[in-house]
């Protein structure tokens, strides 16, 4: 049973206009920015908090799946195959042997990469998918400014040579961060770069885009939200990036605005 219709999928990517570049892709979801606009109020708690967490992520991985993951082309039988010759879906999936590793940046990134690893390992091979950990925290100066960002610790699963490499972080801040980590495992690869370079932001905010783009314009960025709300009011009426040199979305101690506060404390119910 030969069908053409499924040979060449087409994924039709919904995302903002801007003018951030092709890597950068802000997700125009009316449901995911609902679901995130009750995450960022102060009316949710845990184990809301989480849950909401939680379907964010399937939902973006979802989209970053399809749109960046390689497929395959296949012939599987179905259950009709027993009463009908020849019963099987031909088509295209998402290439079950696709080597992917994941990054929990600890502590905001624990439940996120924890949710990708989860339901990549059951979309396809297990065996091809694995995360890793890293310990990470911002270094600031006397004036609680945002100077970098340090590695404590980590427990890698193994070389990331030839895999795509998946960094789901809920807020992209600074960037420092990010780009640390991203730099140390481009220092490790051993015989040839990750095959792609992916993070999974609920929000970014202009500062961490450009840091990004300018470190690793390698990487796919990928966000639900681009938040700039200390921009002045006549560039909040512009496409985002068209005066991105007058784009802010950070405090003077580099909290996001609008944003939803520190979610490595709101996840782990830390707030006191």
């Amino acid at each position: 049973m030969t069908e053409q219709a499924y040979q060449n999928i087409r994924f039709n990517l919904s995302e903002l206009n801007h003018e951030y570049g092709p890597n950068v892709h802000i997700l125009s979801e009316p449901f995911a920015l609902t679901q995130l606009a009750r995450l960022c109020s102060a009316e949710a708690v845990a184990p809301e908090v989480s849950n909401l967490v939680r379907s964010l992520y399937q939902h973006m991985l979802r989209v970053v799946v399809n749109q960046e993951f390689p497929r395959a082309t296949v012939s599987l039988p179905t259950r009709m195959a027993s009463l009908v010759d020849g019963a099987a879906y031909e088509g295209e999936i998402i290439a079950p042997e696709t080597r992917v590793t994941t990054v929990d940046i600890a502590r905001a990134g624990i439940l996120p990469s924890q949710v990708c690893f989860d339901e990549l390992s059951a979309l396809m091979k297990p065996e091809a998918v694995r995360q890793d950990h890293l310990m990470m925290s911002r270094v600031t100066a006397e004036d609680q400014k945002v100077t970098g960002a340090g590695i404590g610790g980590m427990k890698l699963a193994g070389p990331v040579d030839g895999r795509i490499l998946l960094f789901p972080d809920p807020m992209g801040a600074t960037g420092s961060s990010l780009s640390t980590a991203i730099q140390f495992y481009k220092d490790k690869a051993e015989n040839q770069p990750p095959a792609k370079i992916i993070t999974l932001n609920l929000i970014v905010t202009p500062e961490y885009v450009k840091r990004l783009t300018q470190d690793h314009p390698d990487a796919q960025i990928y966000a639900f939200r681009l938040d700039r709300g200390k921009s002045p009011t006549e560039v909040l009426q512009t496409s985002p990036g068209t005066h991105w040199d007058r784009e802010s979305g950070l405090t003077e101690n580099h909290y996001i605005v609008p944003g939803g506060g520190g979610f490595g404390e709101i996840l782990n119910n830390a707030l006191e």
